[in-house]
């Protein structure tokens, strides 16, 4: 018999959204520490383009999103409004970590995102990363060690 090593992967889902670009750049370092676990499948999507099926294919999450006006991104928002009554049934219980983009202080961001995952139940894995201001290099590592740490503990069965 012929096993699909594809089928045997854990999968991971980063839903992410950026508007000046830093998250962006972000998420693009959490997805490169996610591909140094090759026993993984990584996908990174936009909020808009993310949905139930997506949700039900991964077995973790990362959120990714700058903070506005205090909370979370209106992008992230919209696919929360659009996929928590229909992803009920489903129960899923799937681990998560979030990364903020802030000028402020983040925490807003956090709380938003930590109360409505609650709901669908998600359960958080680890702390959130909250970069301030400009990005450097020890952010964007931080960033890498993020998706890594989650994308290991997805393959070692922690999570």
């Amino acid at each position: 018999m012929i096993v699909d090593q594809n089928a045997l992967k854990k999968h991971l889902l980063i839903i992410s959204h950026s508007q000046s670009g830093r998250t962006q750049v972000m998420a693009e370092a959490v997805l490169t520490g996610c591909k140094r676990e090759p026993a993984v499948i990584t996908r990174l999507l936009h909020p808009g383009e993310a949905n139930l099926s997506d949700l039900l294919w991964a077995n973790g999450l990362i959120f990714g999103t700058p903070e506005n006006f205090g909370t979370m991104s209106g992008m992230l928002k919209d696919f929360f409004d659009r996929t928590f009554y229909p992803s009920e049934p489903y129960k899923l219980n799937l681990p998560y970590l979030i990364f903020i983009s802030s000028s402020n202080d983040g925490t807003g961001a956090v709380r938003d995102i930590r109360r409505i995952a609650k709901g669908y139940p998600l359960r958080e894995v680890g702390d959130p990363l909250i970069c301030r201001g400009d990005l450097d290099s020890k952010d964007l590592k931080a960033c890498e060690d993020l998706g890594l740490s989650m994308a290991m503990g997805l393959e070692m069965g922690i999570f």
